[in-house]
C-alpha cells in the first residue's frame, strides 16, 4: 500500500503548496533532497502515521527513568514529524476533533514503530528514541513536552550545548519549517516559529515496546518489508 496515494482525512488538504503551489513545489524538492541525504525515511505505510525516523549514533550520555542508559555512540532513533500527514489546524485554531485525530495519530505512529522494530533484527542494537520538540516559544515547547510525557517521552537532563555551526543549522531548519507552514497552511504561520526552541525528549525502546507493541489479531502489519529499507537503516 502506498501511503501517499491513500485517501485519508490527514492527507486530503495537507499537501505542500495547498496555499502557495510554486513555493510548495520548491520546498518539497528541497525537503526531499535533505531527507535523502540525512537518511530520514518512512517506516509505516499507514496514511495516519505522522512520524518518519532516522537511525543515528547518540552524542549524549542519557539515563532514563526505567534504568536504560544511552552512551555516546549507541544507536538511537531520531523521530521526525511527517509534515504531509499532519492534520491541518483550522484558521480559528485547534478543535476537539483535531485533538482527537492527533491523539489517534500519535498512538498509531508509536504502535507502528514498535511493530517495525520487532520486525527488524538489524535494528536490535537501537536502545532508545529521541525527539527534538520544536514548537515555537519556550512556553509552547514546555506545553508540548508535557503532552509528550503522556506517551512515555521524558527529558534527558541538561541540554547538549550546540556549536555555532549546529545553531546555524537549526536556524536554517526553522526557516525551512516556516516556509512549509506558509506553503501548506498560511493561517497557521507565526513569526515566533523562526526562533523555535528545541527540547530533546527520550523514550527507551523497552518502554516503547511495553506500552505500544501488540499484534493485530493476525492481520497484515502496515509497515513495509525489510528489503524496502535495506540501504536506509544504517548511519
Amino acid at each position: 500500500m502506498n501511503a501517499r496515494s491513500t485517501t485519508s482525512p490527514f492527507l486530503q488538504h495537507n499537501r505542500l503548496g495547498r496555499d502557495h503551489p510554486r513555493l510548495g513545489a520548491i520546498i518539497e524538492f528541497i525537503d526531499t533532497r535533505l531527507r535523502a541525504r540525512a537518511g530520514v525515511y518512512e517506516y509505516s505505510a499507514s496514511p495516519e502515521c505522522i512520524f518518519r525516523i532516522q537511525i543515528i549514533d547518540s552524542r549524549e550520555a542519557v539515563e532514563l527513568s526505567d534504568g536504560t542508559r544511552v552512551s555516546p555512540g549507541d544507536r538511537i532513533i531520531d523521530v521526525h514529524l511527517w509534515n504531509e500527514q499532519l492534520p491541518i489546524i483550522a484558521k480559528h485554531g485547534a478543535t476537539l476533533a483535531w485533538g482527537r485525530r492527533m491523539t489517534r495519530a500519535l498512538e498509531l505512529s508509536l504502535r507502528e514503530l514498535a511493530i517495525y522494530l520487532k520486525a527488524r533484527r538489524d535494528l536490535n542494537s537501537v536502545v532508545a528514541l529521541r525527539a527534538n520538540m520544536s514548537f515555537g516559544s519556550a512556553e509552547r515547547s514546555e506545553q508540548i513536552t508535557g503532552i509528550a510525557a503522556r506517551y512515555g517521552f521524558e527529558r534527558s537532563g541538561p541540554v547538549y550545548q550546540r556549536s555555532i555551526a549546529e545553531r546555524l543549522h537549526c536556524l536554517g531548519e526553522n526557516v525551512l519549517i516556516s516556509l512549509m507552514v506558509i506553503a501548506r497552511n498560511t493561517a497557521a504561520f507565526r513569526l515566533e516559529s523562526l526562533g523555535r526552541i528545541r527540547t530533546p525528549v527520550y523514550m527507551s525502546r523497552r518502554k516503547l515496546e511495553s506500552r505500544f507493541f501488540r499484534d493485530r489479531d493476525g492481520g497484515v502489519p502496515t509497515h513495509r518489508s525489510d528489503s524496502g529499507y535495506a540501504g536506509q537503516a544504517t548511519s
